[in-house]
């Protein structure tokens, strides 16, 4: 079992106006940043949830490639912690505007910023459910990571 704090899940949403084998290539590509060989996962995997506390097992950063306006409705910007699976998720959106569109530098920039935009987030989450995660140090931890990333 993997026992990386952060981890990364991708879903490529329906859009109508785009053919399959596009829908796909997106997927590939937003793909390729996450667990490619220059992945941030790769990054990410390094850091292990028995050195930040016993609360927090697992924060999943879910990618939604070009969700549909209907997905878009039910996002909120961070899941609701699960006491059960000591996990969390944390909806981050990939978009033409934000992804896409973008150089490979800015692509990686908005990931990098995305991620610590989150962890903000998840802080705030771990100190109104008093849970022993060491934010402090996951965050600085991940920031030394993040700055390897193009």
């Amino acid at each position: 079992m993997d026992d990386s704090i952060l981890g990364c899940f991708l879903k490529v949403g329906f859009d109508p106006n785009l053919k399959a084998p596009d829908l796909k290539k997106m997927g590939d590509l937003v793909s390729s940043y996450i667990w490619g060989e220059r992945g941030i996962d790769n990054k990410l995997e390094k850091l292990k949830s028995v050195d930040y506390g016993e609360d927090l097992k697992l924060a999943l950063f879910e990618f939604y490639v070009k969700p549909t306006p209907v997905e878009l409705k039910y996002f909120k910007e961070i899941e609701s912690y699960r006491k059960k699976e000591k996990a969390i998720g944390i909806p981050i959106i990939i978009t033409d505007e934000n992804f896409f569109n973008k150089s490979e530098e800015e692509r990686y920039e908005f990931l990098k910023v995305s991620i610590m935009q989150k962890m903000d987030l998840l802080e705030a989450v771990i100190k109104r459910r008093k849970l022993d995660t060491n934010m402090k140090q996951l965050k600085s931890d991940l920031v030394k990571l993040l700055s390897r990333l193009p």
